[in-house]
């Protein structure tokens, strides 16, 4: 697949290169642009357990839309809402990923797309954090909420993440959800949960976090609604 990210490291668009007849996944509202030629069709990806039961477990749906060239060689763009980096993964049926849904930009047609359950905890889908495991071959796009730290775990070795700044890791890596510390330490801290992970693998962590970032927001706007409310 032809690609180019543009406008690294902040505000990144991935730009690709379709030959007539080839197709591109992308996620559901991530494109910016598209040559005429472009068929698009939007389809649902839901996981292991069913639309029913992602509704139980908190709405979650992924909607992918195919793109494909018709007639001729097409480009289509595309971008994500946060303010941060695209990152170029490529698969090779040797090696996955657990990448973040939000993180989730686009892939090739033969990267396989399923939501990970097994292994998280009920109290990991309250803090809002969704995983895809993402297996197969060739190229896969995502997105980060600033900059990407890149970790490469030797075997045994491990990492402890604030879930909020998981963005992906190697699917060879085993894993644990935890609290952050005792009680005290969660109420106090705000961390909440982490993710306990082993390589070998690879982990990619974004350096800004959405959770906090909405926080300094709320700072800025609640006063100015509370003196509209008076």
């Amino acid at each position: 697949m032809d690609y180019e990210i543009k406008y690294k490291p902040s505000y990144s668009m991935v730009v690709i290169k379709l030959r007539d007849g080839e197709t591109v996944v992308g996620e559901s509202g991530a494109m910016t642009y598209m040559t005429p030629n472009i068929e698009v069709h939007t389809r649902a990806r839901s996981g292991v357990l069913g639309s029913l039961a992602l509704k139980v477990l908190g709405g979650q749906s992924f909607w992918v839309t195919d793109f494909t060239a018709r007639g001729g060689p097409g480009e289509v763009a595309f971008v994500s809402a946060p303010i941060g980096d695209i990152e170029h993964l490529k698969l090779d049926s040797t090696n996955g990923w657990i990448i973040r849904k939000e993180s989730y930009v686009a892939s090739a047609p033969t990267v396989d797309l399923d939501i990970k359950w097994e292994g998280f905890t009920k109290g990991l889908f309250g803090q809002g954090l969704f995983m895809i495991r993402a297996t197969g071959t060739g190229d896969l796009f995502i997105n980060t909420f600033g900059a990407i730290d890149r970790h490469v775990l030797k075997p045994g070795e491990e990492i402890i993440v604030d879930n909020f700044h998981i963005v992906a890791f190697s699917d060879a890596c085993s894993y644990r959800v935890e609290k952050f510390g005792g009680i005290k330490e969660t109420v106090l801290s705000g961390e909440g949960l982490v993710t306990r992970i082993r390589g070998p693998g690879e982990v990619l962590i974004q350096t800004k976090n959405p959770r906090e970032f909405a926080d300094w927001l709320w700072t800025l706007i609640e006063p100015r609604v509370q003196s509209r409310a008076r």
